[in-house]
């Protein structure tokens, strides 16, 4: 079968650009409050923590299990928010929203958005490191 036009050509590739709001506040508290080396250890295990919670969710959104998802979601938030990962914070909550709302649509734009903002949060020399030290 033959189309008049050639859907190849026609085609374009989106390519999202998330920017990411961060807020140093937090991260210049924890270290004029416990000193840079304190800091630093409790800076790298929330980071840890983080992309540990953040894997199990991916796990548990492929298995199709929503269940408690949105009391993760509001973890977080809260874990996103005390590093002053701005952006990371707001699209949990969108996340959670559209949980609440039963969005399927929705939630799969959403969640696709998080797993970009996060892997982009969590790389190593990512957004943290300019702010620290």
């Amino acid at each position: 079968m033959k189309l008049g036009v050639d859907m190849t050509t026609n085609v374009t590739v989106l390519r999202p650009k998330d920017v990411l709001h961060l807020d140093s506040a937090p991260i210049e508290a924890m270290y004029r409050a416990m000193g840079p080396d304190q800091a630093e250890h409790v800076i790298t295990r929330a980071l840890e923590e983080l992309a540990l919670a953040m894997s199990g969710m991916a796990a548990q959104v492929h298995g199709k299990n929503l269940q408690d998802l949105s009391r993760r979601l509001r973890r977080l938030q809260r874990m996103a928010e005390q590093l002053g990962m701005v952006s990371l914070c707001r699209v949990a909550g969108d996340l959670r929203n559209c949980l609440d709302l039963g969005d399927a649509t929705a939630f799969a734009a959403v969640w696709a958005r998080l797993m970009r903002i996060a892997e982009r949060s969590l790389l190593p020399g990512g957004p943290l490191p300019g702010l620290v030290g």
